[in-house]
């Protein structure tokens, strides 16, 4: 999934643009748009913050006066065609140049936060909320609509076990959607219905969990630097492991070593004692 974020356009002449990918935007700003199939009827569509707008596409359009902040987003034909089982070749989406959505909305702006973050969360979190925007887009904006089948049941044990084994293979580098749902022979889409049904929550969450269990285990070790831990456990920075870390255990990694070290030293100070008190009744 592109991400691009666009201020607006000092450009005051209107420009042909042809867009051959899925792209939707999000505005940021309040501001306006010049939209047109002809240079010389151009419509203007005003903006308010959250407003969204789905772009024609292999078709031509003008577009000019864009002093509005938005953020575009591109949408993989492979995500589009999980969530429709393939049944449309290329997907066609009903264009509409203003138009509004919550849940889309919330998830763009999902987007939006995790680009000014440096998108620290790696590509899986990407892929997860492409492939919800692919869903939301497909049920609501397709031309030719057929439901969603969803499949009966989850994952089997076997399935599991090798997404498990693929995860700890690679906690600490970058794991997409695709490949995870390639490692057990089933599609994107498919993969992530199956896997929340059996673990009640998404791959992203998943890995995310299995990172700070293994970060847990790693804090142990005295000589063991935040920092390393972090990396090692696949986040790209210190702030960001620390920031997740907290807000799934409700402590720092500094605070967690902390009391795991408090904790160790009141455990060997009560053993020392018991020691002595078998002593005295030894002796």
């Amino acid at each position: 999934m592109k991400v691009e974020l666009f201020p607006p356009d000092p450009e005051t002449e209107p420009r042909h643009w042809v867009r051959h990918d899925q792209a939707f935007a999000m505005m940021l700003r309040p501001g306006s748009i010049e939209w047109g199939t002809k240079r010389s009827a151009l419509e203007t569509f005003d903006y308010t913050p959250g407003d969204l707008a789905l772009c024609d596409r292999h078709v031509g359009e003008w577009v000019g006066l864009v002093n509005v902040t938005h953020l575009q987003l591109g949408i993989s034909d492979a995500a589009l065609m999980a969530c429709s089982d393939g049944a449309y070749g290329e997907v066609e989406l009903h264009a509409s140049r203003k138009f509004a959505d919550p849940r889309l909305s919330a998830m763009v702006a999902a987007a939006h936060a995790e680009m000014v973050a440096g998108f620290p969360s790696g590509r899986l979190f990407l892929d997860s909320l492409e492939q919800a925007m692919a869903v939301t887009l497909v049920n609501g904006h397709a031309v030719r609509h057929r439901p969603l089948q969803f499949s009966r049941g989850g994952l089997n044990s076997a399935r599991l076990r090798r997404i498990k084994e693929l995860v700890d293979a690679k906690m600490e580098g970058d794991l997409s959607l695709e490949e995870m749902a390639q490692s057990v022979g089933l599609s994107t889409a498919h993969f992530a219905r199956m896997f929340r049904k059996s673990t009640g929550g998404t791959p992203h969450q998943f890995v995310l969990r299995q990172r700070l269990e293994r970060a847990k285990g790693m804090l142990r070790a005295p000589d063991a630097r935040v920092l390393d831990v972090a990396l090692a456990c696949g986040f790209k920075t210190q702030q960001h492991f620390a920031q997740v870390f907290r807000g799934v255990w409700g402590v720092s990694p500094t605070e967690y070593r902390q009391e795991l070290v408090g904790s160790e030293a009141t455990g060997a100070s009560e053993a020392r004692s018991e020691d002595t008190r078998l002593q005295v009744i030894s002796g």
